[in-house]
């Protein structure tokens, strides 16, 4: 057995909470936690669970956010700045190296928008994998909300919905869920379909 066949492949799952309102927006919306798991490909386990609190700067944890996500503006204030969240990404997780999945395109793109204006590197490689497209595509549905997509294939949510950590966790299942099905998408970007 090869040194590569013997090393774990490592998919990182991220899921973000950010500044939010129940109506029009008073600032820029900030990421104010990251939820992270880490899936080893190879092994077809969770290994890792992780969470990063984001002090924003230029907008406040709202009372709608805080029922939505149960995260308080005292609780992110002891958070680390965004910057160095990204830091965090590429030093513990392999970010800058790993492909990664999120469900949806929300949080590549809040990633995305952030670096841009705060001026930091972005910490991910363009190898984005949009779990909640390829679930939709294998399963032959419309695009549906994590929630509803364990629900379809008999998962339980575990924690809570809309939390960083907990979302990660459950989205890493349903990719998992797909590639026991063949229908994750390989390195290369096709789905490995069952032979």
């Amino acid at each position: 057995m090869s040194a590569s066949e013997r090393s774990p492949a490592l998919l990182n799952v991220i899921d973000v909470e950010a500044t939010c309102w129940d109506g029009p927006a008073p600032a820029p919306s900030e990421i104010i936690e990251i939820g992270l798991c880490v899936v080893d490909v190879r092994a077809r386990e969770r290994v890792e669970s992780d969470r990063i609190l984001v002090r924003p700067v230029k907008s406040r944890v709202s009372a709608f956010c805080t029922e939505l996500t149960g995260l308080t503006q005292e609780e992110v204030d002891t958070g680390i700045g965004f910057r160095d969240a990204c830091a965090e990404l590429v030093r513990r997780h392999g970010a800058a190296d790993r492909r990664w999945a999120s469900w949806g395109e929300y949080d590549r793109k809040q990633f995305a928008r952030q670096c841009d204006a705060d001026g930091v590197d972005y910490p991910f490689p363009p190898r984005h994998v949009n779990a909640k497209r390829v679930f939709a595509e294998a399963h032959g549905l419309r695009q549906r909300g994590m929630a509803r997509a364990l629900e379809y294939v008999g998962l339980p949510l575990e924690g809570r919905h809309h939390s960083g950590p907990d979302d990660a966790w459950n989205i890493a299942a349903i990719v998992l869920h797909l590639m026991d099905r063949g229908d994750w998408p390989t390195a290369r970007g096709e789905a490995a379909r069952r032979k």
